[in-house]
């Protein structure tokens, strides 16, 4: 625990974990060693040995406010909660300022970039990558 994290609810938060600075923890579990180090929010999740990058925030709550379902191979599960963050396997790693939105499932060695956002179920070793604007290569200046 580092200074000014913020715990609450029933959490549970493994051995050699880190949550970091400025990091809010609700009602959640932390399997050991994973890393929170600083700006996150993790809601009403479940987080294998992980590491989340500064900023990285797992969205509980849908702005409809209606009970979160999930999505799995073509097959809905309807989980009767309205406040449910992600699930994240083992090895998964998220980029600074990245977003999961509520209910998403991120397998085992899943990547998510910087200033992306999941949502849904990802398969093991997924990358998401923000879908970056093509610049133009040749430039004038008057």
């Amino acid at each position: 625990m580092r200074q000014g994290a913020y715990i609450r609810g029933n959490v549970l938060i493994g051995e050699h974990c880190v949550v970091g600075h400025a990091t809010e923890i609700k009602s959640s579990v932390l399997l050991g060693d994973s890393k929170a180090g600083h700006f996150a929010y993790i809601g009403d999740s479940i987080l294998g040995r992980v590491n989340l990058g500064a900023g990285t925030k797992l969205a509980n709550l849908k702005i409809t406010g209606s009970p979160i379902v999930i999505t799995v191979a073509g097959k809905e599960y309807h989980t009767g909660l309205k406040k449910f963050g992600a699930i994240l396997g083992d090895g998964v790693e998220t980029g600074c300022n990245s977003v999961t939105a509520p209910g998403t499932i991120l397998g085992k060695d899943v990547r998510l970039y910087p200033n992306g956002t999941a949502r849904g179920y990802y398969p093991p070793k997924t990358i998401i990558k923000v879908k970056q604007i093509q610049q133009p290569q040749n430039y004038e200046f008057a």
